[in-house]
Formats: structure tokens, C-alpha cells, sequence
């Protein structure tokens, strides 16, 4: 970090924070509200312990494993935010240690193609859905 980034973010004047806040500060989640109906599903973790309450607090050094839009994101926390200002003050809270294919532009795998049906077939019957459903669920 540059001498002027870590002017604004202050990591000595905050020795913790409301996980709900930070990640709010961290732009993770959109709203502070969001960010604690995220955290209220279960899909996130501090420090390997699975955290189900927004008022839990974090501080420097603690991991934090989510999934998020079904990929696993790993984060670091370096500091506490002071506000939610710009991507890059925000990228300054934490350090991204998450596996390759989970980061932004790679995918995991192609989307599977659609069911094809003949042209003018209209719509499954109910007998054509169960046999679907069956299908699928050997897969």
C-alpha cells in the first residue's frame, strides 16, 4: 500500500468492525441490508467458523471465506473501513486469496445448451415433464 492509501483508511484507529459494515465498506454487497441478509443465509465464514449474525465483528487479519453468486471467494481483511468511497479505496480493505477459477473472468464451466424440442411441438405435456424430470434426475 502507498503511504497516502493507508492515510485514509487508519488501520490503528479501528481495532474491529460489524462484519455487515465492512462488508458494505468493502463492496461485497451492495446495502448494508443486503450484506446482512447474506451473512443471515449461512454462506459465509470468518476464520473457518460458519457466522449467522451481522453484528459479529472483524478485524485485521481475519479470513473470510463466502460464496457468492456460486463461486467461493476468499478475502483477507487488512484494515477497517472508515466510509464506502470508491472500488479502489474499497479493494484496500482486503487482500483476494481466492482459487483461480473463482476469480472475475473465468468461469468453471460452459453453460449446458438448452433442451431442444421439434418446431411446432408446443409446450411439454404434463406426461412429457415427468418423463424430463425423470431423465434428469439420472444425471
Amino acid at each position: 500500500m502507498t503511504s497516502s492509501s493507508v492515510s485514509k483508511i487508519h488501520p490503528e484507529t479501528c481495532a474491529s468492525q460489524r462484519l455487515d459494515k465492512w462488508l458494505w465498506y468493502a463492496r461485497i454487497a451492495k446495502t448494508r441490508t443486503l450484506a446482512a441478509k447474506f451473512i443471515e443465509t449461512g454462506k459465509l465464514r470468518i476464520n473457518r467458523v460458519r457466522v449467522r449474525k451481522a453484528s459479529r465483528n472483524v478485524r485485521a487479519g481475519d479470513v473470510i471465506t463466502a460464496i457468492i453468486h456460486g463461486r467461493v471467494r476468499v478475502l483477507k481483511v487488512l484494515a477497517c473501513g472508515q466510509r464506502r468511497g470508491p472500488a479502489a479505496e474499497a479493494g484496500e480493505l482486503y487482500e483476494d486469496m481466492s482459487p483461480a477459477r473463482a476469480k472475475r473472468g473465468m468461469s468453471a464451466a460452459p453453460p449446458p445448451a438448452p433442451a431442444q424440442r421439434e418446431k411446432g411441438a408446443g409446450r411439454p405435456t404434463k406426461r412429457d415433464r415427468r418423463r424430463i424430470d425423470t431423465w434428469l434426475s439420472r444425471i
